[in-house]
């Protein structure tokens, strides 16, 4: 039986980071090379760096270590990319050629591209924003990951790369800090409530955005890497739905075990970027092709969340 040899780039970011840890509880520690541009000092020896962007550092890396499968997780976030638009195109861009054409002239078994609600803008229903709704996005983020799709979806037709892909609402997680999205203050906001510290939040209270859980969230991605070729109907990206929430929402949730919480609310350029995205979005093919299905609820993501961070801020008696 073929033994699958997976290369992880991005692998020190907040989803790479819990991505890794479950694929080599299922595939074996040494079967999964998690790799990343900047190593820091904790991660030396878990991770190898990499410059994704460089497809002949890419190819040597797949061919040295056999690999079958990549994940490329490696790109700059929407918050993040608007303070150097190209940077952001030409990183985000010219690392998904690099691992595309590894992919094609090596024969990989599949790569998995995520995409991101940010691909939607205007032009895009509001609320259960349909699997092919017009893309116009309004960040750089978005506009790179809306290109990526359609270089996805080629690679697919004209060479038979097998792409996966999903479009992620927010990930929200408590293994490791967020890295410049427009979401990240559903993680950011947990850390300051368990530590009994007031939270200045960017986005409107009343900003709804859809959100997914990091576990239902590294779940989905193994679920669609894992089902047979022939249910894998969407070549460009799965819409991708768990739950959708507003930042006064989390607040009343965590309220529920920090009472006295407070937040104030000051929007800077991150509220515009939200409120170019969707407030819900429809998942019903990634439903039919398959069959995803969220498991976590707000109430849920608090609990996990609150007592998760009360262990890593050793908070163990405290509320």
């Amino acid at each position: 039986m073929k033994v699958d040899r997976v290369l992880v780039t991005g692998a020190g970011g907040q989803l790479g980071t819990v991505l890794v840890k479950t694929l080599r509880e299922l595939k074996g520690v040494e079967n999964v090379l998690a790799t990343d541009l900047h190593i820091k000092p904790e991660d030396k020896g878990l991770l190898f760096p990499l410059d994704a962007t460089n497809e002949e550092a890419v190819a040597e890396m797949v061919l040295g270590n056999k690999i079958t499968q990549i994940y490329h997780l490696a790109a700059i976030l929407s918050a993040k990319g608007e303070e150097d638009p190209l940077q952001t195109w030409n990183t985000n861009l010219k690392s998904l050629f690099a691992i595309l054409e590894v992919a094609r002239k090596y024969n990989l078994d599949k790569i998995f591209f995520p995409s991101s609600i940010a691909v939607f803008g205007a032009s895009a229903p509001k609320e259960n924003t349909p699997q092919d709704a017009y893309l116009d996005p309004t960040t750089v983020y978005g506009t790179s990951k809306a290109a990526g799709e359609q270089w996805a979806n080629y690679y697919f037709k004209k060479y038979k790369v097998d792409v996966r892909s999903l479009r992620y609402p927010g990930i929200i997680g408590y293994q490791s800090l967020p890295g410049g999205g427009t979401t990240d203050y559903a993680v950011e906001i947990y850390h300051k409530a368990v530590n009994k510290e007031p939270y200045i939040c960017y986005l409107k209270e009343d900003t709804t955005l859809p959100m997914i859980y990091m576990t239902d969230a590294v779940r989905a991605t193994l679920e669609l890497m894992e089902a047979p070729a022939e249910k894998i109907k969407t070549r460009t990206s799965y819409n991708l739905n768990a739950l959708s929430f507003t930042p006064s929402q989390v607040v009343e949730s965590i309220k529920k075990w920090y009472p006295n919480f407070k937040v104030t609310y000051k929007e800077d350029y991150r509220e515009t970027i939200a409120q170019s995205w969707p407030s819900s979005i429809l998942d019903t093919q990634a439903q039919e092709d398959w069959q995803w299905q969220p498991h976590y609820l707000l109430d849920d993501i608090s609990n996990e969340m609150i007592t998760e961070l009360k262990k890593k801020y050793n908070l163990h008696s405290q509320l």
